[in-house]
Order: structure tokens, then C-alpha cells, then sequence
């Protein structure tokens, strides 16, 4: 005992070195000074605060803009990205607001860069939010989140492209992907016999400090005809074609493989004839990332639409099977083997204008999320039972739409006594039922929130439901003041405190509206 006591003595003393019992210890707050703890207490109060029954939503702020409004951690854009507000503020203020640029400096993309933790960085302004976009002119540019000060500038389009229209992370907040649009040649020159074989350009790029890892082609010679895009995602390329099939490589191994000669931003260089100076006009990037065979192929499946997701645990795909008469219907199978997981047939046999759609819960815990114009299923890989080798889709819980007053009678009776027969039935989304829009999950308060809409003659209604994200129960509804119309595209984003819905017009009119947290019980019309 004596021996034992002694042992626990020096492991208090040296700390704990065993990752679970951290993890628990760490759970419980044993670790007060740690400031990961005093955060997740205050989400954890903040959370209980806003879902107190006198917590009202109360809309701060509305603006109208004849161009697409975005917004990114607390900050709106509008005028294609020239004016910034912030919606942190008890009312949303400008931080920064530019001259409108010329159609040649337009932006077409946009990301938010955000410091890592722990890392030495070069210059003090990479410790800041800053703003990465693409313009039309094909330069990349690094803008200060909070002044729109250009901080970084690289030019992109050498001879290889000059259509770059697209960003996307590889690795989030790592790595970056600069694609090009298809590469499609002039009528005359398909006329004329010319034939294009390069359909794509992707640059890579790692971020912060902002560095250049390489430029390469998607070939037809390579990949096919039948090409139609690509996609990078976790060291993966996605190569998906025309009849409904995607093809997964190694990302990784082909920048590794086919790697010709590396070069740095600012470089001088020579290169198939050119001289110039990496990133900068009008030379751009060198293409310096040759596929000259086929890679080895990691995976590939036939899906209708190409739509294919991977993730759970064990790793599992989702897939719609390859014909039109399966829109709708999902298949979960396993990555390993490709066998179907029993209960893997997911279909809510929906009668509506606009399809469910199924993906993997954000929140990691290798669930899936299945939302129909009425129900959400929540999802759960398990094992079968006597049979660990094999998995099986079982209902973690359920979301209802409240469709109590809706009676859909095919047979009515008239106050005369008369008959009468519907030729017609209502659709699973027909406007005057309550029916599910938007389905989206706050990792920082872990609430699942869902968007629901019922027309009210010519104005439809909604309101913004936070459910439990373990098991389903409704939390808190917050009715939204405007009409929603559902005949425009619609976005509601929930960030902690903030309500912030931004809706298309007629018109290409857009306006956003901005709803804070408020806890005055004495203000019931807020």
C-alpha cells in the first residue's frame, strides 16, 4: 500500500500521462486554469441562458443590396466583398467600406483564413483574421478581415489558364485549392479539329504563411473523356464523370510523385522557355506538376448525380444508385468491402418538388442526418448483434414537423350533402404544411437547428427550432419577423448569439436580416 501510495504521490507529481484518464479528469474541470475549461463553461452557461424561455431573438438590423451578400464569423459582406460589417456589435457597424472596384477586379470566391494555435508566424498580421479572394483577373489576394488592407497579392494565370474561378480548403485552414473553370475551346477551333485535352487547373496551395506548393492539370489523356469535375478534400482528388461515376486517388502521393521541381512565391525562374518571377505579372505560376500515367486508383462507385459522401465508423459511403428511378433512395454501405449495412436501404418515399437529402453529422460522432419536407432521422451506425464484423443503421432519434391542423381529405362532404372527391393530393412539401428547409448543427453550443416554413396565404412563415443534438428535444423556437418566400434561395445562419438570415428577392434583390439575443423579460414585444 505503502508502495502504491508512493506511485500515485509521483504520478501526481509529475502529472498524468494516460491519455484517458486526462480526457475524464479534464471533463470533470480538474484543470481550472486551463483555459479550454473556463471556455467550454461559458458556451455551457451561455447555452442555458439562451434557451431559458424569457431569452427572446430580437431583429436589430435589416439591409437591402442589388448584389449576393456572404457572411463569415461575425462579419457581413456585401458589394462584392468592397464593404464590410460587423454584426458583433450591439448594431451591426462597418469596419470597412472600399470604392466600388472596376468588373475587372471583381471578386468571384472567397475564403476566411484564421490563425492557427501554437505556431510561430512570420509577420504580425498573420496572427489576424484575413480574408482570401480570387478575381477575376485571376490574382489571389490576402485582405485583412477587419481594414480589407491588402496584405498579400499572387499572381496566378501564367500562359497554362486564365480562367480561375474557384477556392476550396483541402485540409482546412492548411491547405488550399485554387481550381480553374473547364477549359472549353472556342466553336471555331472545335470546327476547326482542335482538340482540348486539359480540362481543369488546380493550385496548391499551404496558408499562413501563404506558400506555394504547385500547379497541375487534369488531362483527358490521363482521366478519360467523360471527365466532367474535380474535387480536393483530405488529401483526396475526386474525379467525377459524366455517367454518374467518381473516382477517389491518393492527392498526397500524386503532388509527391509527379512533382517536376519545386518553386517558392517571389522565386526567379526559368522554365519551359520562361523567365520570370513565381506569383508575380505577368508570368504566374509555372504548371511544375506533370501526371504522366494514371495513378493508382483508391476507389471508385456509380452514383446518380455523382453524389457520393464518406465518413461514420467504420468508414462508410453514401450513394444513390445510378438510375433516375432511385432518386431518393440511399445506400450506406461500408468502405471496406462494399457490402450494404443491414437496414442501409434509406428511402422516406417523399412525394415533392424538391428532393431529401442525407449527409454525415458534422458534429463527428459518425452519425448521419436524413431530412425529408417533414421528418428529420437522425442515424447511428452500430454492430449487429452476434455479428461485430458487421454494421447496421439504426434511428437515434426523430424531428416531426407540427403538421396537427393540416386535414388532407380526398372525400369532403358539403353542407348540402354533396360529395365531393379531390382529383389530386397534397405534395409532401406543399407550401400551406409545415415543412423543413434548413437543417445545420452549432458545434460550439452543440444544438442541432432546423428552419421550418408553413404559407400563410401570400407570406410564408418560419421559424428557427434548437433541438438537443444527443437526443432530439426541442430547446427553443424563434419565430422570424420577415415573409419568407420559397420560391428564392434562402440562407439562416446561428453563430452562439447571432441570428442572421439572408434571402434572395425578385429581381436579384437580396436583404439581410440580424437577430441578437435578449434577456429584458420587461421588453415581452422584443
Amino acid at each position: 500500500q505503502a508502495a502504491a501510495g508512493g506511485g500515485r504521490a509521483a504520478l501526481r507529481a509529475c502529472g498524468v500521462h494516460n491519455v484517458c484518464r486526462l480526457l475524464s479528469r479534464r471533463a470533470h474541470g480538474f484543470y481550472a486554469r486551463d483555459a479550454g475549461v473556463a471556455h467550454r463553461k461559458n458556451l455551457g452557461l451561455l447555452r442555458k441562458i439562451m434557451c431559458q424561455e424569457s431569452t427572446k431573438f430580437k431583429n436589430v438590423w435589416t439591409t437591402h443590396s442589388a448584389s449576393p451578400i456572404a457572411y463569415e464569423r461575425g462579419r457581413i459582406y456585401m458589394d462584392n466583398y468592397q464593404c464590410c460589417i460587423s454584426s458583433i456589435a450591439q448594431e451591426p457597424r462597418i469596419l470597412y467600406q472600399k470604392s466600388k472596384c472596376a468588373k475587372s477586379e471583381k471578386i468571384e470566391d472567397a475564403l476566411l483564413l484564421e490563425c492557427p494555435l501554437g505556431e510561430m508566424l512570420p509577420s504580425p498580421s498573420d496572427y489576424k483574421a484575413s480574408l482570401i479572394v480570387l478575381t477575376v483577373q485571376n490574382w489571389l489576394l490576402r485582405l485583412s478581415a477587419d481594414s480589407g488592407e491588402v496584405l498579400e497579392k499572387v499572381y496566378l494565370a501564367g500562359s497554362c489558364c486564365k480562367f480561375f474561378r474557384y477556392l476550396c480548403w483541402d485540409t482546412p485552414q492548411e491547405v488550399m485549392i485554387v481550381k480553374s473553370a473547364q477549359n472549353k475551346l472556342p466553336a471555331a477551333a472545335r470546327q476547326a479539329g482542335i482538340q482540348q485535352t486539359v480540362l481543369f487547373y488546380l493550385a496548391v496551395f499551404q496558408v499562413l504563411p501563404l506558400s506555394f506548393v504547385g500547379m497541375l492539370e487534369i488531362n483527358k489523356k490521363i482521366f478519360g473523356n467523360s471527365v466532367t469535375d474535380v474535387a480536393v478534400s483530405n488529401g483526396i482528388l475526386i474525379v467525377m464523370y459524366s455517367m454518374g461515376l467518381v473516382r477517389l486517388y491518393n492527392f498526397k502521393a500524386i503532388l509527391e510523385q509527379f512533382m517536376e521541381q519545386p518553386f517558392h512565391l517571389g522565386q526567379e525562374f526559368n522554365w519551359n522557355g520562361q523567365v520570370g518571377v513565381v506569383g508575380k505579372y505577368p508570368f504566374g505560376l509555372p504548371c511544375n506538376i506533370k501526371i504522366t500515367d494514371t495513378p493508382p486508383l483508391l476507389f471508385e462507385a456509380s452514383s446518380l448525380e455523382n453524389a457520393f459522401q464518406i465518413g461514420g465508423f467504420p468508414w462508410h459511403y453514401i450513394i444513390t444508385p445510378n438510375k433516375k428511378k432511385h432518386k431518393g433512395v440511399f445506400h450506406i454501405c461500408s468502405l471496406k468491402d462494399n457490402t450494404l449495412a443491414k437496414n442501409g436501404v434509406q428511402d422516406m418515399k417523399c412525394c415533392s418538388l424538391e428532393p431529401d437529402w442525407i449527409y454525415f453529422h458534422p458534429d463527428m460522432s459518425g452519425r448521419i442526418i436524413h431530412v425529408g419536407p417533414n421528418l428529420i432521422k437522425v442515424l447511428k451506425l452500430k454492430e449487429v448483434k452476434n455479428h461485430a464484423d458487421q454494421m447496421e443503421i439504426a434511428e437515434d432519434f426523430m424531428i416531426v414537423a407540427n403538421r396537427e391542423n393540416c386535414v388532407n381529405n380526398s372525400v369532403t362532404v358539403t353542407a348540402s350533402g354533396r360529395v365531393v372527391k379531390k382529383r389530386f393530393t397534397l405534395l409532401d412539401d406543399d407550401p400551406e404544411q409545415e415543412t423543413f428547409k434548413i437543417v445545420d448543427y452549432e458545434d460550439e453550443l452543440d444544438l442541432l437547428s432546423t428552419v421550418a416554413v408553413t404559407q400563410i396565404g401570400a407570406d410564408g412563415r418560419a421559424h428557427l427550432d434548437f433541438h438537443c443534438n444527443e437526443h432530439g428535444s426541442l430547446l427553443k423556437s424563434i419565430p422570424l419577423k420577415e415573409s419568407w418566400d420559397v420560391t428564392y434561395s434562402h440562407e439562416v445562419y446561428f453563430d452562439k448569439d447571432l441570428v442572421l438570415h439572408i434571402e434572395q428577392k425578385p429581381n436579384r434583390r437580396f436583404s439581410c436580416h440580424v437577430y441578437q439575443m435578449v434577456c429584458d423579460t420587461a421588453r415581452d414585444d422584443d
